[in-house]
């Protein structure tokens, strides 16, 4: 009998991957990695003249296309694995990453007459500038005592659907008039592939505030917005919702010609890289969350029932699992926060002794960091340098470091800043707890999770938990494959359930993190002053971060 496969398509916040599957084992043959020709844009547009303002985050849309017609046929001709044994493909994403379309489903900024408007482009998740838009939305929702608030811990963040829609609408009215459709970057990259637009449950549920039972909220509630959003749903978003694993729809003539597959070839509805990587990593039962390690990272995990938890990020009947109540959290720096503080605060001393080392600059910092004990920099500090996402969902929130001193070195901040997003996860943790979801295991995949042995320790101890390690390196990739299997179903050589597909494809290392009990009780005094200083700057007690913000704002060119 023929070897069957599936391949799974990552697109991450700098570049996609292309995995290819066995789809018996989950044994991973090949993987090819494509970088966003445009990367992210925060500053200019391509024209190289259009400035962006600031917490602006924009992409191109033929960077993804770029992505399937690199990647696919480079795993292909690595193996020699023929394209009529490749039985179903399927995508993940980061989320919200939106952009308009014309009716023909061509993105407004590859179109002469947008193709200088900053709103025309796609705004990728963490194009944070619709906050203005955000704290309106809240505050109307809150007023008008609209349920579905509570399904997002209180408050819809301006990474959001709606928040971008609307700001789209206020900035660019004429790029909202011209669109035919506003759509997840994931859900238009399977209309490119299939077709057919298939907006799928789990950005629809997270992201843009619809539900399985009540759909989405009222034409009351958006013309209280602006009478403009009266009927953004019917004409912008459309309410039929497919679910993730389902099948999108197959492969086109076109999109074979893109991707070396062929014609007819099975493809899963689009779904979210933290949330595909679930069943990726073997959980396919309550209790047990996930840490999607990156840029920033995203907490996952499924439970029995809907519970409200204040600060979530919503949960989701069947968003992550069918038959499950899925529920998500998240930090918006963690990667991110590592890299601004080695571009910018790291000695050039440093980076010669790394290079006399001939080691990286993240490896040199990691192992001076290692020879510290806990507690030992004397420092503690707020992991906001991106904003908060949970449990606070404030994008005006900035960074925080406390305790710092003259003879203060930067292995001592790079730990503090590693012990503050420790600190974050514990207040997501604690926070689900205490609202009646339980958690009893953590699971961490993404490229933190597998390379630096130092930062999971130290959340291990901070957690006082164990922690397990996904033994793919591309976990989101193998859970697309993995949707991609099912949307083949068992008929064409796939499984009929993600479930089915997860006994037999999901991975996890033996190995894992235990806690030093000496290091927990440390780390136990330090998070008291963690919380001090999140409840301090984050829930009213000082809002100098804010009126810092507007000062900036005021005074910048």
């Amino acid at each position: 009998m023929c070897m069957k496969y599936s391949i799974g398509v990552d697109f991450g916040t700098q570049s996609g991957r292309a995995l290819l599957v066995e789809v018996d084992t989950g044994k991973e043959i090949a993987s090819a990695v494509k970088e966003y020709r445009h990367g992210v844009m925060d500053e200019t547009l391509p024209d190289g003249v259009t400035r962006l303002e600031s917490d602006w985050a924009l992409q191109h849309p033929s960077d993804y296309l770029e992505v399937l017609q690199v990647t696919i046929p480079e795993v292909l001709h690595k193996t020699g694995v023929s394209p009529k044994d490749v039985i179903g493909l399927g995508i993940d994403f980061t989320a919200c990453t939106m952009l308009p379309v014309d009716a023909k489903g061509v993105p407004l900024c590859l179109l002469e007459q947008f193709s200088h408007n900053p709103h025309s482009y796609v705004k990728l998740w963490k194009h944070h500038s619709a906050q203005d838009e955000a704290t309106r939305l809240n505050q109307i929702a809150e007023e008008r005592g609209e349920k579905f608030l509570r399904r997002y811990g209180g408050k819809i963040s301006s990474e959001w659907l709606i928040p971008k829609i609307w700001q789209i609408l206020n900035e660019a009215p004429e790029v909202y008039e011209a669109a035919d459709q506003m759509i997840e970057a994931g859900d238009w990259l399977i209309s490119q592939l299939t077709g057919v637009i298939r907006r799928n449950s789990c950005t629809a549920g997270y992201k843009a505030i619809w539900n399985r039972r009540e759909g989405y909220p009222s034409e009351e509630f958006f013309r209280a917005l602006d009478p403009r959003l009266e009927h953004v749903v019917d004409k912008m978003l459309g309410r039929e919702i497919f679910t993730i694993g389902d099948k999108a729809g197959e492969i086109t003539p076109e999109a074979a010609r893109l991707t070396g597959l062929l014609p007819g070839t099975a493809v899963a509805v689009a779904n979210v890289d933290a949330h595909v990587s679930v069943p990726a990593v073997g959980i396919t039962e309550p209790g047990k969350m996930l840490m999607v390690m990156g840029t920033s990272t995203c907490h996952v995990l499924l439970g029995e029932k809907e519970q409200i938890v204040p600060g979530m990020c919503g949960v989701v009947e069947g968003g992550i699992l069918p038959g499950f109540m899925g529920y998500e959290a998240g930090q918006s720096c963690v990667g991110d926060h590592f890299e601004w503080f080695i571009e910018n605060c790291v000695p050039e001393s440093y980076f010669q002794e790394a290079k006399n080392k001939g080691v990286g600059i993240h490896q040199l910092l990691t192992e001076k960091a290692e020879g510290l004990k806990a507690g030992e920099s004397g420092l503690v500090a707020l992991d906001w340098w991106n904003g908060n996402r949970s449990t606070l969902v404030d994008v005006d929130l900035t960074g925080v470091i406390v305790g710092a001193n003259l003879l203060t070195k930067p292995e001592e901040i790079y730990r503090a800043l590693i012990e503050a997003t420790a600190f974050g996860t514990r207040m997501i943790v604690e926070t689900f707890r205490e609202n009646g979801v339980p958690i009893y295991e953590i699971y961490a995949c993404g490229g933190i999770a597998e390379k630096n042995d130092l930062m999971m320790q130290i959340y291990s101890d901070v957690l006082n938990m164990d922690i397990h390690i996904s033994a793919s390196p591309q976990t989101p990739a193998l859970g697309a494959a993995m949707f991609g299997a099912v949307a083949a179903r068992k008929q064409r050589g796939g499984y009929d359930h993600v479930v089915e597909a997860a006994k037999a494809m999901a991975k996890v290392k033996e190995e894992f993190y235990q806690p030093n009990r000496e290091n927990a009780a440390i780390y136990n005094r330090l998070y008291a002053e963690y919380a001090k200083l999140y409840r301090y700057f984050g829930q009213g007690g000082n809002d100098v971060m804010k009126e810092l913000k507007k000062i900036k704002k005021q005074v910048k060119p």
